[in-house]
């Protein structure tokens, strides 16, 4: 933009001068044109002599730039020549005159290249033909020019009598290979940034070049200046963004060096492989083993195959690489490996390519792997967390919406109950017997139970699960066969979780206690319909059913407090029963002639005599006493004998023993065998008597009567 400043400068002088009468010849008329024009001519004359320059100079940058990389090939190449001239020596042979000479003219090649570098000169080029090569000027290519040759110097002494005749010694040969082992990778290094340098370099001057021949055609299309000029800002920034972004990919890529090897055209690893490697495969790698074989046991086929293809684009020399670099699909692998020890554990490993070219042909892949395990690791434990957090969130704000006296109530229930698990479980001795062991993890079962329901119906959903999880210890203790005193020790720990949990819902009910903590309240109709409307709602969704709830609960403020507490478990655990159990799904609904949504009805109420009712009812599939002794006959708690003499009334008795369920599978909504354990409990703490009449593919019904 510089370049058209002066453009600008004589317009305001031109401006700032009188105006002259124009002359009767075209000169006077045109003079402002003529001017524009001059400075046109002029200022393009400008544009293309430095065109001409810089693009000169790029000429001269590329022959540095190609020669820079025969630089860091030739390297190599004498390096590796060296390699197989110690191998020769080691298996008593002769030393072959090709591997001789393409050590002679490698390093033929290279000091007479870093001599020119250094102070300019003609030089073979890449095809044979000579070519002039100009020394390097800038500070950074100095630095590293000299670099290289510190490096070179003592390497081309070392040489010098394996390249003058064929009469040197092992301790010559010995000498030059152990300085190549020892500095190869460092001269390899300081030559990798020379190249760097002189890709910068010639980047500078083809942008200097751009920005010369945009102001020409900015100053030719004036009346098209603005747009332009936003639009090569634009395309200005996106350059650079781009330019970052690969120069960021390269650092990334370069910084990798966990696990290196080189991979041939034909998918085989290379001689020398990195010492991480291994490990990081879990198996010992031999070079010349085909890659894909290798991770053939590790991968999915179609992984497999994606990488197989990503790799042919890679060594495909018209594909660039930049543009496949976003496809590969090895980038996050997920691998079973075996340890130390012989264990096969998870790893996620990430694998990464870089072409390794000899002018236009890929000769090999530069693979670079990364475990990357810890890394997958703690963003799922960062996504569990951000999850665990959304739900406790979620549960204070529950928390927060549910009347106040509801939540007192709740909490010091919640309270009761989980102290009244902790003195079970302490108080079983380790000497204990098994049944009693039993005892005690069937009256915590009941109390955990109770427990989940209570927090489902005001959807702590948090509470609920852990409540659950405390359930799926206690039976595996149960299920186990080793149930002793000690083992129940070890279970307050997530007891301790649930209690910390509760404490700090009581801390919040304990600063909401002014606005209002009565029982009656925490009681009222309309608190327990919410909380038992919450309950269907949270366990038909649950399901997969649909469920239509009557709850007629306008009795419930004059039963005393401490048996509408166990009259509240009761109407949850039986009301969770009609809907899991009873209600079928729509499409079972529908092939048996009903409506899709099911019916659930709870009423409590005084009944004629002056006694207490509580009614639970579905229009559900009913209770089947074949299904039930099936069941049992399962579970292997009667024989086939003994249940064809029980009628069907002792059958159906069974379902409210401990352990005993129909479900399917255990959820956290049923499967084990306890909801209708704690309300024939809680039946007999209310002195009360429960009834039950059912019929199969219409309705069952539970009624409990107390005083």
């Amino acid at each position: 933009m510089s370049a058209v400043l002066p453009v600008h400068g004589a317009d305001r002088i031109a401006a700032a001068r009188p105006a002259r009468k124009a002359g009767p010849g075209l000169f006077g008329k045109y003079r402002e044109i003529i001017i524009a024009v001059a400075f046109f001519l002029l200022f393009d004359l400008g544009v293309l002599v430095l065109n001409f320059y810089t693009s000169f100079k790029i000429d001269q940058d590329t022959v540095t730039i190609n020669l820079s990389g025969r630089q860091r090939y030739v390297s190599q190449r004498v390096a590796r020549t060296l390699l197989e001239l110690d191998a020769t020596r080691a298996a008593g042979l002769f030393y072959k005159p090709e591997t001789l000479a393409e050590l002679r003219s490698g390093a033929k090649i290279f000091q007479i290249s870093q001599v020119a570098f250094r102070e300019g000169g003609t030089i073979p080029g890449g095809d044979g033909k000579p070519v002039y090569l100009h020394p390097v000027t800038s500070s950074r290519g100095r630095e590293l020019e000299e670099k290289v040759e510190t490096l070179w110097k003592p390497y081309f002494a070392l040489l010098q009598p394996l390249l003058t005749g064929d009469n040197f010694t092992q301790q010559e040969l010995a000498a030059a290979l152990a300085y190549s082992q020892a500095n190869n990778s460092q001269l390899l290094s300081a030559a990798n940034d020379f190249v760097t340098e002189t890709q910068q370099i010639g980047a500078s001057r083809a942008s200097v070049l751009r920005m010369v021949q945009t102001g020409g055609i900015v100053l030719a299309l004036l009346n098209f200046a603005f747009i332009l000029f936003k639009f090569l800002r634009r395309l200005k920034t996106s350059d650079a963004a781009i330019e970052a972004a690969t120069e960021e990919n390269r650092e990334i890529l370069a910084s990798v060096r966990e696990g290196l090897f080189l991979l041939t055209p034909g998918h085989q690893l290379g001689s020398q492989l990195s010492r991480s490697t291994h490990a990081l495969f879990g198996k010992t790698l031999v070079p010349g083993q085909n890659f894909f074989e290798v991770l053939s046991t590790m991968v999915s086929l179609k992984a497999l195959t994606d990488a197989r293809d990503y790799v042919e684009l890679l060594f495909s020399p018209h594909v660039k690489e930049q543009l496949v670099q976003g496809i590969n699909p090895l980038s996050e692998v997920e691998l079973t490996v075996a340890n130390r020890l012989g264990q096969q554990t998870t790893r996620y490993l990430s694998f990464h390519f870089n072409r390794v070219q000899d002018g236009a042909t890929v000769r090999h892949l530069l693979v670079t792997v990364q475990d990357i395990t810890q890394k997958v690791e703690l963003q799922a434990r960062l996504a569990s967390e951000r999850q665990r957090s959304q739900k406790e969130l979620s549960m204070m704000l529950k928390a927060f919406e549910t009347e106040p006296a509801m939540m007192r109530a709740f909490v010091e229930r919640a309270e009761a109950s989980l102290l009244e698990v902790n003195d079970l479980l302490r108080s079983t001795s380790s000497a204990a017997s098994e049944i009693q062991v039993l005892k005690a993890v069937d009256g915590a079962y009941r109390r955990i139970h109770a427990f989940k329901g209570d927090a489902a119906s005001l959807g702590l959903e948090i509470l609920a699960t852990l409540a659950h999880q405390f359930e799926s210890e206690l039976q595996k203790l149960k299920d186990s066969g080793a149930a002793t005193g000690d083992a129940l020790l070890a279970l307050p720990l997530p007891l301790e979780d649930l209690l910390s949990k509760v404490g700090a819902f009581k801390a919040l009910s304990q600063k909401r206690s002014g606005e209002g903590t009565s029982p009656r309240q925490a009681n009222s109709p309309e608190s327990l319909r919410a909380a038992l409307s919450q309950l269907v709602a949270e366990v038909a969704a649950d399901c997969g059913k649909r469920v239509k709830a009557e709850l007629r609960m306008d009795g419930a403020p004059e039963v005393p407090p401490a048996k509408m507490d166990l009259v509240r478990e009761i109407a949850i655990q039986l009301l969770r029963n009609a809907v899991v159990h009873g209600v079928e799904t729509p499409a079972a609904r529908q092939a048996a002639g009903k409506t899709a949504e099911g019916q659930v009805s709870v009423v409590l109420g005084p009944d004629e005599s002056g006694q207490w009712q509580l009614t639970v009812r579905d229009d559900g599939a009913g209770l089947n006493a074949a299904d039930v002794r099936r069941r049992l006959l399962e579970l292997g708690w009667y024989n086939a004998e003994q249940l064809q003499s029980f009628s069907d009334k002792q059958i159906v008795a069974n379902i409210f023993k401990p352990g005993f369920s129909t479900a399917g599978g255990t959820s956290r909504h049923a499967g084990r065998g306890v909801g209708l354990d704690l309300v024939q409990a809680n039946v007999q703490s209310l002195g009360a008597r429960l009834l039950l009449s059912s019929t199969p593919g219409q309705h069952t019904e539970f009624r409990v009567v107390f005083s």
